[in-house]
């Protein structure tokens, strides 16, 4: 299955199944008088958005260069997750809105679930947990970090529902206040995950370096090369889901500019071969210092 295909079967999957199961949740949580319920369906509905801001997210940023943008597009990516974060930041912080009020109301220990969005909880986390696996294979394939996000919603989809059939489940045994504080603590794993995603966006959009553990292994991997005396200096920074490197090496001082050349020549392309998020190094070659 070629890319284009994954990132069209990817949303199908998302939008097409978040709303069925958005849909039976809500009619589950009303039904069955449940407000963790209902507060989980908020959640899988605005998944789907999420899961449509990543396919635009991920089809802007596998645009070619163009005269505007010689670097490419790949800062889409982190556009939608950063987006992305944020629409699961909003719905985190409506979920714990509503769950603090019920908490303060006097309604509370009159509305006890019934079994029926017991049931729904059950259902959600199996399809949940089934699509953020799916979305995850899928987007870890192609280094999508807009789509591993969207995959992280599903997940989070998959564990407010447990906290959801815990909450209901206390319920039904005689603590009815369990509803709502299920709810609360959905709100908290919910903001957890939005914070992570939007770092993560941040991060990339700012041009961060990439770890010590990656810059480490770079650095072996080129001082190994043919030719190369030492590293002088080798700066990373994400762009996207993509790496920019610029590097300064040491070579013989005695050798010919175009053996020079020739020595950085083989260097790009074996670091772009061996490291394919390397979209592009820059290299500089020094003539080795005299002893």
């Amino acid at each position: 299955m070629d890319e284009q295909k994954i990132i069209k079967r990817l949303s199908e999957v998302g939008i097409i199944g978040n709303i069925l199961l958005a849909g039976f949740k809500l009619f589950a949580g009303i039904i069955g008088r449940s407000g963790a319920m209902v507060s989980d369906a908020a959640h899988s509905l605005s998944d789907v958005f999420a899961t449509l801001i990543a396919y635009i997210g991920v089809r802007l940023s596998r645009r070619e260069e163009d005269a505007e943008h010689p670097y490419g597009h790949e800062r889409f990516e982190c556009v939608a997750s950063l987006i992305l974060g944020l629409i699961l930041a909003g719905t985190g912080i409506g979920i714990g809105y509503a769950s603090v009020q019920k908490l303060l109301s006097d309604q509370t220990a009159a509305e006890v679930p019934t079994l029926l969005p017991l049931l729904a909880a059950v259902i959600s986390i199996v399809v949940k947990e089934g699509m953020f696996r799916y979305t995850m294979y899928y987007a870890k394939k192609m280094d999508s970090a807009a789509f591993q996000a969207d995959a992280w919603h599903h997940r989070s989809d998959a564990l407010s529902s447990v906290g959801a059939f815990v909450g209901i489940g206390l319920a039904k045994l005689g603590y009815p206040k369990m509803d709502p504080i299920a709810s609360l603590l959905i709100c908290v794993l919910i903001l957890k995950v939005a914070f992570d995603i939007t770092r993560d966006a941040l991060n990339q959009m700012l041009d961060t370096s990439c770890d010590r553990a990656f810059e480490s292994d770079l650095r072996a991997f080129i001082g190994e090369q043919p030719g190369v005396k030492h590293v002088d200096l080798l700066h990373t920074r994400q762009f996207g889901n993509k790496i920019y490197v610029d590097l300064e090496i040491a070579v013989d001082r005695n050798i010919s500019l175009v053996d020079a050349h020739g020595i950085a020549e083989s260097i790009h392309a074996s670091v772009e071969k061996q490291y394919p998020n390397v979209k592009h190094i820059m290299i500089h070659v020094n003539p080795e210092n005299e002893p």
